[in-house]
């Protein structure tokens, strides 16, 4: 049971219309079809040699900021856990149980380098 069925496209590379024996079809060629998957995986590993680059790009800027961090004798909560490479939540029961000691100015909280050095001093 075969159809005669004929549809007028546009092929997706190319751009040219062409007629189509079935319904699905997105291009004139089988040539079209290779160069349009061709240039699918060359972008695509653009798009992947990028992000890469993006990540190389971040933890630079991480280290940096952790650089800056070290210098400081005052850090912020979120210093602080950086530093320590602690999450948030397990750095503000290490406050609570009194492990290191944090003073509030106002609605900040600033912690000691100092107190954070004596973690590791003992």
């Amino acid at each position: 049971m075969s159809s005669n069925i004929e549809v007028q496209k546009v092929c997706e590379f190319c751009g040219k219309e062409f007629t189509a024996k079935t319904t699905v079809t997105r291009f004139c060629s089988h040539g079209c079809a290779s160069r349009s998957y061709k240039q699918r995986k060359k972008e695509n590993k653009i798009g992947k040699a990028i992000e890469e680059t993006n990540q190389q790009k971040l933890l630079s800027l991480t280290e940096l900021n952790l650089e800056a961090i070290k210098q400081k004798d005052f850090l912020s909560i979120k210093e602080a856990h950086t530093l320590l490479g602690l999450s948030e939540r397990t750095f503000y029961r290490l406050l609570k149980a009194g492990t290191i000691q944090a003073v509030r100015l106002g609605k900040r909280t600033i912690i000691k380098r100092s107190e954070i050095d004596k973690l590791f001093a003992s």
